[in-house]
């Protein structure tokens, strides 16, 4: 018999319970040993349920209790998940996490303590939901020199370019769809500012690597400056429009990293990724490109993830699994800005005759881009490669000839 715990009771802590109720059998035969909960965590009471008997309001019950050797932390959130988790791990129980955020900002120093404690801190659920990638990476992908990985791991924003591009709606419209359909909630910031985004592709990078990826330190952007007009002209450019999370490992050892609305080519594994579901591709040496797609969230995916690391840990008791980076030096994340991309550039002038020959004294050799309905003196055009330091030069001069840049959006090469 091993007891856990459970942290938190919302949608993913919930899950948990039910698939732990409901699947004891094949659990027992998979960890061989049956799994009990003895401690559910959460200020609420839920006096309804079956389980009620096990919860508690107070943290110390679940620290002090020398019989739970596991403890799930479901809450979300730095605090305070983070005291909880590390009080857990110092008291020698190990950890299962779903929290981005707290992998994303602490996880160097919450595996140190695992290492050292010869306990297991594990995460799968925090990146994808319920996509395998955080075991494959560390177990199936180890022989390859992974050089990239890129993806839509954002359900929430997919979703909203995906009604912005397949039904023309705008993206307030779009965003306000996905609150009543419960994919955002009534902030989105975290969503369609990219802070998602950048949490899990930290963790990727992190883990791929084995340097810890601070969220402060990548460049990010959401997608809430996307307009119809951006969608219509990544079509007429044969795109889609997705937020990204990149990451690149240099030959100097550095990475480079990055979360941006991109436009990708119809073609890509990733372009036809649609609604709340993610898609994620990891570039190794040995194997190429391998993708990873499924729902990157929801009730039962991220419960079911969450229980399988339970699994795990009650697997590893005797050896524990190796799962660890280290701090990273300040100078380890390389300027985005060295980056070489092409664009897509959406622009407005006075004289657009004028304005379309300047476009080419300056950026040399375009392609002229056109969409339906567009404003007197709208256009927009793709460039060639060259480093975002030069683009960004090259739209200064444009500005200053009195060229309005409306968006300027990276086209990927994956």
């Amino acid at each position: 018999m091993v007891y856990i715990a459970v942290m938190g009771h919302g949608v993913v802590g919930s899950g948990v319970m039910e698939v732990l109720t409901t699947h004891v059998d094949s659990i027992r035969q998979r960890a061989k040993e049956e799994i009990r909960v003895k401690h559910i965590l959460d200020l609420r009471e839920f006096p309804e349920l079956p389980y009620a008997n096990l919860f508690t309001k107070n943290f110390e019950d679940i620290l002090n209790d020398d019989e739970v050797r596991i403890v799930v932390e479901v809450m979300g959130g730095l605090n305070p998940a983070y005291d909880y988790v590390k009080r857990c791990l110092l008291a020698g129980k190990s950890v299962v996490t779903s929290n981005k955020e707290l992998v994303a900002t602490k996880g160097a120093e919450l595996l140190k303590i695992a290492q050292e404690k010869n306990l297991n801190f594990l995460f799968e659920a925090s990146v994808g939901g319920g996509i395998p990638i955080i075991r494959p990476i560390s177990q199936c992908l180890a022989a390859n020199d992974v050089t990239e990985i890129a993806g839509i791991l954002n359900g929430t924003t997919n979703f909203i370019l995906t009604k912005m591009i397949r039904d023309q709606m705008e993206f307030s419209d779009a965003l306000k769809l996905a609150q009543e359909n419960g994919y955002a909630e009534r902030n989105p910031s975290a969503d369609i500012d990219g802070l998602d985004v950048c949490r899990k592709i930290c963790i990727l990078a992190s883990l791929t690597y084995g340097k810890h990826v601070y969220p402060d330190s990548v460049h990010t952007e959401g997608i809430s400056g996307i307009t119809m007009a951006d969608v219509e002209y990544a079509d007429a450019w044969g795109g889609v429009i997705k937020l990204i999370g990149r990451v690149k490992k240099l030959e100097n050892g550095k990475i480079r990293i990055l979360v941006a609305p991109m436009v990708i080519d119809r073609s890509s594994q990733i372009a036809g990724v649609d609604d709340v579901f993610n898609g994620i591709l990891v570039r190794g040496d040995a194997t190429g490109d391998v993708v990873f797609y499924g729902k990157g969230a929801g009730k039962l995916p991220t419960a079911s993830a969450v229980v399988a690391d339970v699994i795990d840990c009650v697997k590893h008791f005797a050896a524990r699994k190796y799962l660890f980076w280290s701090d990273a030096d300040p100078d380890y994340v390389d300027d985005y800005k060295n980056d070489e991309t092409a664009v897509l550039v959406h622009v407005s002038a006075a004289d657009p005759t004028l304005a379309l020959q300047q476009v080419r004294d300056v950026f040399g050799e375009i392609r002229l881009l056109a969409r339906k309905n567009e404003a007197p003196g709208e256009f927009a055009f793709a460039t060639g490669v060259m480093t975002e330091h030069k683009i960004d030069e090259k739209l200064d001069a444009l500005r200053k000839q009195e060229i309005v840049v409306y968006n300027c959006l990276r086209i990927s090469d994956f």
